[in-house]
């Protein structure tokens, strides 16, 4: 493909994008199509000879489309925000034009050096410690852009059990050889932390401990602090605690504070999980949530969720980057260059090798909406939650099972079965109209209403109430 072809193609991928993004409200939310859809679309073989790209862009309705869950319609309030904008949409297009990949500093120097700048500027409208800025901590501490939270938890995880090995050998008694020391190793976490902490464990081959949360599901230290010394006692080494700030199931928070002091006491590395929540800490009246911050050791949130900036950008911040760079250090010959051990190569600090231009999304949507912008975002959406909220209220055959603190919704029928709950959600999904998913709250069956869609409008959540009342009304509800 030439360049002259290829202008007329990308104009037409712009004009269709535009097109269905401006009309994305008339598309149903949910697709209607079987497992296996797809095959009987499309040849058995790749094609000998190349075709005209206008065959291609003819393809997308009737190939792509009717396969297609709109994340990004305003009647899409399932799982937690995908986020998106123009301004990542080019910024991902300049990534793919330009094709690095940024290993190391010389792969690019751009790539490397424009993401340390922007993990300090996200870091600062967040106002996390300096500990955690590569400038202000003189470079001990800094950010990197990872694919997913899951992939910040196994790090730091990885990385705290490498911290509590080495400890080990230098500080224990003779005969804790590394076999010893692996087995004996044990995590903690929330009985509402993202089920990927609990993965991290797996993967990482050591316990995790799941620590039950209270009556407003906060993990509270003085629970955590009784399971370390309770695990201590047996002979168990612990060595790493994920606090979560905005659960998956409800956007719950745990006690950071308190979590932060029984850490700091027992000498555990302390991670902060804040995947969705993250966000919405660059508005000073969701700040107190996040109050004991300074004792982490990581933090990690996605922009990917909630801050327009596209898939996949996801923010992890250490404050001793040597550390992981210990951890995961493996230096062959080829790719040392003249600068080595003067600035920072990337390929030290993630689990992929390779890495994108993530930077320039994050760059792109901070500078075109600024800090006042981003925070006018986070709070209307939070705003068309608490309208929900007052809907479900106002309904005598509704209940919230839980406190709307952002951008989520979670209620359910009262006085009815979890069977009936379920049958009521797979009615709603059911007509395709908006899309809901659930999840279980101390053996409840629970509906998770979330605002999704950066076009989600005050009539969008009229619209998605009146379709659960009317499907309310047709159970007999």
């Amino acid at each position: 493909m030439d360049s002259e072809t290829f202008l007329k193609f990308g104009e037409a991928m712009l004009k269709y994008i535009t097109e269905y993004t401006d009309n994305i409200r008339e598309r149903r939310v949910l697709p209607t199509v079987s497992p296996g859809y797809l095959r009987p679309l499309i040849p058995s073989s790749p094609p000998d000879e190349g075709e005209p790209w206008q065959n291609i862009m003819a393809d997308i309705e009737r190939v792509i489309m009717p396969g297609v869950t709109h994340w990004n319609s305003p009647h899409f309030h399932a799982y937690y925000p995908t986020a998106n904008s123009y301004p990542a949409l080019v910024a991902d297009m300049l990534s793919s034009a330009i094709g690095c990949v940024g290993f190391t500093w010389i792969a690019s120097p751009s790539c490397t050096e424009l993401e340390i700048v922007m993990m300090d500027w996200l870091g600062k409208m967040v106002h996390l410690p300096d500990k955690f800025l590569t400038v202000e901590s003189r470079g001990v501490g800094g950010g990197m852009i990872q694919g997913t939270a899951s992939e910040a938890n196994l790090l730091t995880l990885l990385t705290a059990r490498t911290r509590m090995v080495k400890y080990c050998k230098n500080n224990r008694k003779p005969g804790y050889d590394e076999t010893t020391i692996l087995g004996r190793l044990v995590a903690y976490a929330s009985d509402q932390a993202h089920s990927s902490v609990e993965r991290a464990g797996l993967l990482a081959g050591v316990k995790m401990n799941l620590i039950k949360t209270d009556d407003i599901l906060e993990m509270r230290g003085d629970a955590l602090k009784f399971a370390i010394r309770r695990d201590k006692a047996k002979g168990l080494i612990p060595f790493y605690v994920v606090a979560t700030l905005g659960s998956t199931n409800t956007c719950a928070f745990d006690k950071l504070s308190e979590i932060g002091e029984v850490c700091a006491e027992e000498g555990v590395w302390l991670h902060v999980d804040a995947a969705y929540a993250g966000s919405a800490f660059i508005c000073e009246e969701f700040r107190h949530l996040m109050n004991g911050v300074e004792f982490a050791d990581s933090f990690n949130f996605n922009p990917h969720k909630w801050l327009l900036v596209n898939f996949d950008c996801s923010a992890l911040w250490i404050a001793n980057s040597k550390e992981i760079v210990d951890s995961f250090n493996v230096d062959p010959p080829c790719l040392r260059h003249a600068s080595n051990g003067l600035i920072q190569d990337f390929r030290h600090r993630e689990i992929p090798f390779g890495r994108r231009f993530r930077s320039l999304k994050l760059w792109f949507v901070m500078r075109i909406y600024g800090l006042k912008g981003l925070q006018e975002h986070i709070r209307g959406q939070t705003k068309l939650a608490h309208e929900f909220e007052k809907l479900v209220e106002k309904d005598a055959r509704f209940e919230l099972v839980a406190p709307v603190v952002m951008g989520l919704v979670c209620f359910r029928m009262k006085d009815k079965t979890n069977e009936e709950n379920g049958k009521f959600l797979n009615a709603i999904n059911g007509r395709g109209k908006i899309h809901l998913v659930s999840s279980h709250l101390h053996g409840k069956y629970i509906i998770r209403f979330a605002v999704c869609s950066t076009a989600t409008a005050s009539k969008d959540v009229a619209f998605a109430w009146k379709e659960i009342a009317d499907v309310a009304d047709q159970l007999g509800v």
